[in-house]
């Protein structure tokens, strides 16, 4: 059994900030190859869609595809305010590695 990713209320207090589901959107939390380290997170504003696990709090959505479900499991999705800049961050325990940027990986 896969363990789904879990969000932390940070991350669904800075989606209530931006509107995200007054605007009829959802947070996609996915994972694509590429990147330096051989998969990458794509982190954006979209719509739900039939086959993704949903994960609710506050009000808002964050979603994940089933292909990328897998590569999150026990993951954890949070926000953070940093001197260089404020973004959605994954914390996955399955990533055996990672890059400087934050958001590549290999497992």
């Amino acid at each position: 059994m896969i363990l789904p990713p879990k969000v932390t209320p940070r991350a669904f207090e800075r989606l209530s900030e931006i509107g995200a589901a007054s605007q009829g959107k959802v947070l996609r939390v996915a994972v694509e190859g590429g990147g330096c380290s051989g998969f990458q997170y794509d982190i954006s504003l979209d719509e739900a869609a039939d086959d993704d696990l949903v994960l609710e709090g506050s009000g808002e959505k964050v979603v994940v595809d089933s292909v990328s479900l897998p590569f999150l499991a026990d993951a954890v999705i949070d926000f953070t305010e940093e001197l260089i800049g404020a973004r959605f961050v994954i914390e996955n325990p399955n990533a055996t590695s990672s890059c400087g940027c934050g958001t590549s990986f290999s497992m």
